[in-house]
């Protein structure tokens, strides 16, 4: 087993997190999030989420920072493509995606899986991996009603301590999100727990990920 630094060779690792809407990225690597930053607080975080209304942008901006606090180096945007149709605005997305590569490349880049049911989800993680081929990319999972969890293949150790910041940020946060009825704590840990006894976790909780591709150089 491996920490961070084992796939992050840099001393100042510059990390891309990408979510298609307020609470992707916290639900799908928040506490692999806050892990890194344990390790590596000297790390460079672009925090990208691509929709939100006035509400839930206030909402993602404010997650962002309680999950960023810490780290030496941040920026945060909240894009305002419409939820839902991102398949049909992809051509503004991917002009967004090219200049985003012309300001940071990333050692490491969150995105979500490919295979996911949700339109929104799949157009950015094909355009992640159109645009950051060269580098690290490790696709996180959503829970949702479509029942699209796979087999992931590489998984993130979490201890109590993250897994209670993750949960009661996101639920505590995302106030917008409450009436829905699986927008709760105890659905949230259930994922981290159902990954931790598929990885032996030690602490019982971990985050999955699927990665398509690793070169040792």
């Amino acid at each position: 087993m491996h920490d961070f630094r084992f796939f992050i060779e840099k001393r100042k690792p510059k990390i891309l997190c990408l979510g298609a809407h307020p609470d992707d990225i916290e639900i799908g690597c928040g506490g692999t999030v806050l892990k890194i930053i344990s390790d590596l607080p000297e790390a460079q975080f672009y925090w990208v989420v691509f929709s939100g209304d006035d509400n839930r942008a206030k909402e993602a901006k404010q997650s962002a920072n309680v999950f960023l606090k810490g780290v030496e180096s941040k920026t945060i945007i909240v894009n305002d493509f419409k939820e839902s149709y991102f398949p049909f605005f992809g051509v503004n997305i991917k002009d967004f995606f090219e200049k985003l590569k012309q300001k940071f490349s990333p050692d490491l880049v969150f995105t979500h899986c490919g295979n996911d049911a949700h339109q929104d989800h799949r157009l950015l993680s094909h355009l992640t991996w159109n645009t950051f081929r060269n580098n690290f990319i490790l696709e996180y999972e959503i829970h949702k009603y479509d029942g699209d969890l796979g087999n992931p293949n590489l998984y993130s150790y979490l201890n109590e301590a993250f897994v209670q910041k993750k949960v009661k940020t996101i639920c505590k946060v995302f106030q917008s999100q409450n009436r829905k009825p699986w927008f709760s704590e105890d659905t949230f840990k259930s994922i981290l727990r159902i990954r931790g006894v598929e990885s032996n976790s030690p602490n019982g909780y971990a985050e999955a990920f699927y990665c398509r591709k690793i070169v040792f150089r």
